[in-house]
Formats: structure tokens, sequence, C-alpha cells
């Protein structure tokens, strides 16, 4: 599992979309992509979700694809069968992060406290969204509860509320593996076709990241 995480720590952004429609699935990952972002994170926010998913496996094999919003085991299922390389939760199920472990499944839960890293490590979890990262407290608050419990090398994700201003500050901490964002290709965006500026919110963030 580690070289999932591997590979989303390198790229450092994780585009989270919410999808409405199939069809945009191609120009969607070829705007991620053309922008230098081969990373997907598809919530299933919305019934399109496992389809698209399933469109993108086939047919962009290289893009690195995510499935969010896992809140039950059935969505758990789907994403792995509609071809899912790793899967993301807003927060701690205990059932859901088991079940992920039994299929040696790579699977991200979400944290707020300092119970939940608690409990998630006491499950041999390592790697953590935090959720929702600016309306928990932001910077300051992950530093402070994560501060007890880094010498167990664990790395978290924040998603909520992120953009290019806070972006660097987030990035700059030793326990974030990567950032999730809404902000790359927002619904509306996607649903007006945008795709020109997906890739341009791709490359701004890109270049703050090699500028860091």
């Amino acid at each position: 599992m580690d070289h999932v995480f591997e590979k989303i720590s390198a790229v450092k952004i994780i585009p989270v979309i919410a999808i409405d429609n199939p069809d945009h699935a191609l120009p969607l990952a070829d705007a991620l992509s053309a922008g230098g972002l081969p990373l997907i994170e598809i919530t299933f926010r919305t019934a399109a979700a496992a389809e698209v998913i399933a469109t993108l496996r086939k047919q962009r094999p290289d893009m690195l694809l995510g499935a969010g919003t896992i809140l039950t085991i059935a969505d758990l299922k789907a994403a792995i069968d509609a071809g899912a390389q790793f899967a993301v939760a807003p927060g701690l199920n205990i059932s859901i992060t088991e079940e992920a472990q039994r299929k040696n499944f790579p699977f991200m839960p979400g944290i707020m406290t300092p119970t939940d890293i608690e409990t998630g490590l006491s499950l041999g979890i390592q790697y953590f969204k935090f959720f929702p990262a600016e309306a928990a407290g932001g910077i300051k608050y992950l530093s402070s509860i994560s501060a007890p419990y880094l010498h167990r090398n664990i790395k978290f994700v924040p998603t909520g509320g992120l953009n290019t201003t806070n972006l660097p500050a987030y990035l700059n901490m030793n326990s974030v593996l990567a950032v999730g964002g809404t902000w790359i290709a927002r619904t509306a965006t996607i649903n007006n076709a945008n795709w020109s500026e997906i890739t341009a919110n791709c490359r701004d963030a890109l270049k703050i990241v090699n500028n860091m």
C-alpha cells in the first residue's frame, strides 16, 4: 500500500472532485493531466462516482484514481470494483477501516481530534485525512493535536478550505503528506466544461509547490 501514498506525496496535491456527468470524466482527467496533476479523488457524493472511476480506470490507466466520501462498506466495495486505487473518508469508521485492511486496500480515514488519531493508531493506520481543516482550526490546530503522535510517523492530508493562499503553509508542515482541494476543479467549473480553467488551476498550484 505504501507505493500509493508515495505517489500522492510526490504530487502533493489531490484534486477532490464531485462530478455529476460521466461524460465529463475523460476531458476532466485530460485537463488535470495537462496541468501536471495525474491524480484524482472522485467523491461518492454523486451517483456518477463509480461510473466515472470505471471509465478513467479503463481509458486513462496512467491516472492515480482515488474514491472519496466513503461512508459505508458498500461504498468501499463499489470503489474497489470500479477500479479505484485508494479511498478516503471524512471520518473514522472502524468497520470500513477494517474492511479496507482485510482487502489490503489503501484507505485514509478522516480525523479531527486526538481520540480519532488514537483510534486510527490502534487500527494500524499511518495516513489520515484532516477534515475539515480550516473550519477545525487550520495549521495551528493540526500542529497541536498531532504533536504527541509524530514519533509514530503518521502523516495527514488536510482537506476543507484549502486554496493557493494557505497551500504553502500546510505543505511546509513535516506531518503533511499532501493536501486535498476542491478549488482545482469545482463542480460548477466541470459542469460548464471550462477545462482550460482547471488546467490553469493545476499549474498555479504546482508552481507554488515547485517554488517551495
